[in-house]
């Protein structure tokens, strides 16, 4: 059974940081590209970042580019979102997935929440 369950969420300060964790199970973790995704209070899903199976290779939404930083452990089947500089409007529920094929997510955790307020 896939498992995806994140960690790391809570109240930051605008400027400050925070490290968000997903930790997966019942799949081949390093074999996947995986995601972060997003929802904001009253908004629909976000797509946030995504890296390469063996974490070559990033991507990021414009919107985060520059202040998130996406990587992951193989070796303890991990991912991990390191946010610097959050915003106000960074304020979401942060969903790590799996991408399966057709590069759609497949599984989703059930999230963490961030606060960024001061």
């Amino acid at each position: 059974e896939v498992q995806l369950v994140e960690s790391g969420g809570g109240l930051v300060q605008p400027g400050g940081s925070l490290r968000l964790s997903c930790a997966a199970s019942g799949f081949t973790f390093s074999s996947y590209y995986m995601s972060w995704v997003r929802q904001a209070p009253g908004k629909g899903l976000e797509w946030v970042s995504n890296i390469h199976s063996g974490g070559g290779s990033t991507s990021y939404a414009d919107s985060v580019k520059g202040r998130f930083t996406i990587s992951r452990d193989n070796t303890k089947n991990t991912l991990y979102l390191q946010m610097n500089s959050p915003k106000p409007e960074d304020k979401a529920v942060y969903y790590c997935a799996k991408v399966g094929g057709g590069s759609s997510c497949d599984y989703w955790g059930q999230g963490t929440q961030v606060t960024v307020s001061s």
